[in-house]
């Protein structure tokens, strides 16, 4: 497999979890007028492995998905999947674009966990587009001084899951075939939710199915582009990138559920993207960085 760092594979593939991943917050926040989220997610997981499963044939069968970090797998995805669950229930307390923003406080975590454990090292640009994006956040969430919403803090402990499961992937990719590490994703998340779906599971009307197709479509290959990329680039330079989903997930907030796009939201995407664009730049040769 091609592991040549190239930033332009890794965002092109970072393009199509962008799209995806707003699909499902439309289709999770829709999905959940008449779901349970343990239903959507075991759902979700289910149609996603027979989605999955035409990929893995193609690509030479069940062989490709023989491990020997199973251990790694099912710790990544018990904690994605506590995110995962966290995140689909604030889509139901807060607006959709704020649920966004405040997920991009994962990057803090992510980064410090790939500096940590990884051995990336983390440079000036790389430290600046983080910064500069999270500064864009918080100007578009401006939480009200003293008010805790419960949503808000539901949202911001899934993004604390969410960047210790990405820095866990990164590991992953070091030796794990793609497929491997969604095909492991959607077995473990569909044993983990089994149980809990059962007990509170009633049949959904029919139009809701639409939607939670949709989410086990893009949620399978979202995760499937997330892992191309980190094949092409550092978790700190693909994770800035992902910075535009906050922007986009505001547009489609006001275009379909009226939710103010306003100047703040401007400045702060403008902010997100500054540092994307930061994050970019070359590293200098190690000769200059070495003064040499």
């Amino acid at each position: 497999m091609d592991r040549t760092p190239s930033k332009t594979k890794a965002a092109l593939w970072m393009a199509g979890w962008l799209t995806l991943m707003l699909v499902i917050a439309i289709s999770g926040r829709e999905a959940m007028r008449d779901m349970n989220v343990f239903q959507l997610m075991e759902a979700r997981s289910i149609l996603g492995f027979f989605m999955l499963y035409p990929l893995i044939h193609a690509s030479g069968g069940l062989s490709i998905l023989k491990t020997a970090r199973v251990h790694m797998h099912i710790a990544r995805n018990l904690i994605h999947y506590g995110a995962q669950l966290g995140w689909f229930f604030a889509l139901t307390l807060i607006p959709i674009g704020q649920v966004v923003a405040i997920e991009f406080t994962m990057p803090i975590w992510t980064a410090i966990l790939a500096a940590a454990f990884l051995g990336e090292r983390m440079t000036v640009w790389k430290i600046a587009a983080i910064v500069l994006g999270l500064i864009g956040v918080i100007i578009i969430v401006r939480p009200a001084t003293g008010e805790i919403n419960p949503g808000q803090l539901i949202a911001l402990a899934a993004a604390v899951g969410f960047g210790i499961s990405i820095a866990i992937v990164k590991s992953l990719t070091r030796t794990e075939q793609t497929l491997s590490i969604i095909f492991w994703m959607l077995v473990v998340q569909s044993a983990a939710g089994l149980l809990p779906s059962l007990y509170v599971w009633t049949w959904p009307p029919a139009h809701v199915w639409v939607w939670v197709v949709l989410i086990a479509f893009c949620g399978t290959f979202s995760h499937y582009c997330m892992a191309r990329a980190m094949l092409y680039a550092d978790a700190t330079v693909v994770i800035p990138m992902d910075f535009l989903r906050v922007p986009l997930t505001a547009t489609a907030g006001w275009l379909i559920y009226s939710e103010r796009l306003d100047l703040f939201t401007v400045l702060g995407a403008a902010l997100i993207l500054t540092g994307n664009l930061l994050n970019l730049k070359p590293n200098a040769p190690a000769h200059v960085r070495a003064g040499t």
